[in-house]
């Protein structure tokens, strides 16, 4: 999981159902129906009783239970709105329960897009499957899933494990009195927790390769993103055959799939044999040097070992699936980019913990820690335990403690057990340094860092900050000049703010000259005014492989000088960027914006604009394009629809930035009456969040 943490303690009773009950497997089916935004269907499973008890329970959050059977027969049971509880028909031993569902899911099941770009998909979280499957909250209660899923005959269906297509009959298409159908058969053969049991549908086009192993790795595009699918997927084989040698335990699973979602919440889900990730991340090739999905990918990968494979007992634990999760996607980038690279993201990391330790103080081990805690120093701790055991045997350890804790739980004490085993490293002291106290062990980590050649330069740059440039111009000419990994010459170029233009220009034109996009982009965010000697240059950066880099100097470039409005827009037409078209639609704003040009185009440029502030458009394009709206016209209130809309968005930063600008607008008494005019002919959920901004005091 990326971004946000939401992993939360299992309840007393089925931290106790666990000692008594053993689910064991469970055969379902399920049927979305987007129109009424609902989920039917059925489920039979297996289960084991181990020891008496009078209650068997399964969650199932605000779920229409019928037709309970239990080994055949007919059973009562309670729906307590969170949870199945049955308590007759069972018997110590093997047991059979089978039921039908329906479930309106306000969480974890979302139905985003229209049209062809329509998708359903699902985000367990932690603990949010039983919001469209009856299953178990509990991640020590681990099943093997088998899933039949119904849908129309013209989507693709992805879930969890191995597919087959509908059996042959009528050439694969049902009818059910209504229109044609389609059940898609998905299957596990090994046990899993059930916030990973995942539903993905929608019109893809897909590619496969092979890894070394012999794993089918399957990438997944939407349709009209099909010409992407280098630029997204680079890599993706090679840190797959890296991670399965580096953990020294081969993929655990049949099958290996990756699939955008439309407005997915998170970066990414690690979904056992089936990630989901975010759309951001589908990028051409120019794309790549700005947002290229190689951490995320390499991340969600390592989750199938730790996390789906061998799942932590506790949210206490958590550290135990995203910092190694954390940790593996950066020895993957380290396979790819190399170790400058690596040393770089660790040191970037280990400020922004520094940066964050005044207030940040939960240790790793506990709950309560924060995403940062559990991420990225939890990277840092395996890191720190790698750097000290070293690299053969801490990879032993985590072989032994792979294989030894495969498809079961762990905790921190039988991972360190495993540590112990190869090496006489003092872990207590390791425990209580990284895990149990709230500091930041940065001169630890600095002491690491520096045994790396780069790092050491990087300091020692940055320590030149005070110097008088006419001390260390030479040296940072030779510097710039050099294959020195690219954040060194970031700094020289960040240390010539506020240095009068003639004295800097000389190596800020060196810099230029190094054509390194990230080097070049640091230069372009130099200046908040452009020096008249430079403009030239600067205006190369137009044409830099850089989205953002294009999109900064545009911005910089046609708000300085106007005289050149027209030029830079005819040059920057037919710009659209990355997924959110950050560059059409600061294109379009600025063509409306500039006077006299082209006037009789103007209007379609702003039905252009509009349009991607509807619902037609994924959340990040909808966002960009309403910031330009409102900037362009705080009187306009032809958007005004569409920021409503946005606050009922299932994306938590939509729904702020819509209420955001709601509530500014509402103090001018012309736009409260026309929300407030508005206010009965809209949808009762948009109506519903409308009305209490109105109320606002």
């Amino acid at each position: 999981m990326r971004y946000l943490l939401i992993f939360l303690c299992s309840g007393l009773a089925f931290a106790q159902q666990t000692r008594f009950v053993d689910f064991k497997s469970v055969t379902g089916q399920v049927t979305p129906h987007p129109e009424e935004k609902s989920v039917t269907g059925w489920a039979h499973y297996d289960f084991q009783v181990l020891s008496k008890t009078d209650t068997v329970r399964i969650d199932a959050v605000n779920m229409s239970i019928m037709d309970m059977t239990v080994n055949g027969r007919h059973a009562r049971f309670k729906n307590s709105g969170k949870q199945i509880l049955l308590f007759e028909g069972f018997r110590k031993g093997a047991n059979k329960v089978a039921f039908a569902f329906k479930a309106f899911p306000k969480q974890a099941l979302y139905f985003t897009g229209r049209g062809e770009s329509q998708q359903i998909w699902t985000q367990g979280q932690g603990k949010n499957t039983s919001h469209w499957f009856p299953s178990f909250d509990d991640v020590n209660e681990k099943v093997i899933f088998n899933m039949q899923v119904i849908t129309g005959i013209d989507v693709d269906v992805i879930s969890n494990g191995t597919y087959s297509a509908t059996p042959k009959k009528d050439d694969h298409t049902l009818f059910d009195g209504k229109g044609k159908y389609k059940i898609s058969y998905f299957s596990m053969d090994k046990p899993m927790s059930s916030y990973l049991l995942m539903l993905a549908i929608g019109n893809f086009t897909r590619k496969t390769e092979t890894s070394a192993s012999g794993v089918p790795l399957e990438y997944y595009l939407p349709d009209e993103d099909a010409a992407k699918f280098e630029s997204t997927y680079r890599y993706s084989k090679r840190i797959f055959d890296y991670l399965e040698k580096e953990i020294g335990v081969p993929y655990p699973w049949k099958i290996y799939r990756q699939i955008p979602a439309h407005d997915f919440i998170y970066g990414g889900m690690e979904n056992t044999t089936s990630t989901l990730f975010n759309e951001i991340y589908v990028v051409d090739e120019i794309g790549f040097n700005d947002n290229n999905y190689l951490n995320v990918n390499a991340h969600e990968l390592a989750h199938q070992w730790f996390g789906d494979m061998v799942t932590a007992k506790s949210s206490r634990h958590h550290w135990l699936q995203e910092g190694f999760a954390t940790y593996y996607a950066l020895l993957a980038e380290k396979e790819v980019f190399g170790d400058d690279y690596f040393n770089q993201r660790l040191y970037e990391n280990a400020e922004e913990i520094q940066r964050a330790a005044k207030t940040d103080t939960i240790p790793i081990l506990n709950e309560k820690a924060s995403s940062l805690s559990f991420y990225q120093k939890g990277a840092w701790a395996l890191h720190v335990l790698r750097e000290n055991v070293g690299a053969d045997r801490f990879r032993k350890a985590v072989k032994n403690y792979v294989e030894k804790y495969q498809f079961k739980n762990a905790d921190t004490d039988e991972f360190l057990a495993e540590i112990n085993k190869v090496s006489d490293y003092n872990t207590d002291d390791f425990r209580k340094r990284w895990l149990e106290s709230g500091i930041f062990p940065i001169q630890e980590v600095l002491a690491i860092l520096k045994k790396n050649r780069f790092i050491t330069e990087y300091f020692r740059v940055a320590d030149m900050a005070k110097i008088p440039l006419a001390q260390k111009e030479k040296e940072f000419e030779q510097i710039l000049a050099s294959n020195v990994f690219y954040p060194v010459k970031q700094e020289i170029v960040n240390q010539l703010q506020q240095l009068p233009f003639e004295e800097e220009k000389n190596l800020l034109l060196r810099a230029m000259q190094t054509n390194d996009v990230l080097v070049r982009q640091t230069v372009a965010m130099h200046w908040d005014k452009i020096p008249d000697g430079f403009k030239t240059e600067y205006e190369t950066l137009l044409d830099d492989p850089s989205y953002y880099t294009r999109e900064i100097a545009m911005n910089k470039l046609w708000s300085q000088f106007p005289e050149d409005s027209k030029r830079l827009l005819d040059k920057s037409d037919g710009w659209i960027g990355l997924i959110d078209k950050n560059l059409r639609i600061m294109w379009l704003s600025m063509a409306l914006k500039t006077k006299d040009y082209r006037p009789e185009k103007k209007s379609g440029y702003y039905d252009e604009l509009l349009g991607y502030a509807s619902p037609d458009f994924r959340v990040n394009t909808r966002i960009n394009a309403l910031d330009k709206l409102i900037f362009l016209d705080k009187n306009d209130k032809n958007y005004i629809p569409y920021l409503i809309n946005g606050l009922v968005s299932h994306i938590p930063r939509f729904s702020k930035f819509s209420r955001d600008r709601i509530r500014t607008q509402l103090k001018v008494q012309s736009h409260r009456e026309y929300y407030e005019s508005l206010l009965e002919s809209l949808p009762e959920n948009e109506r519903v969040q409308l009305d209490k901004l109105l109320k606002e005091k």
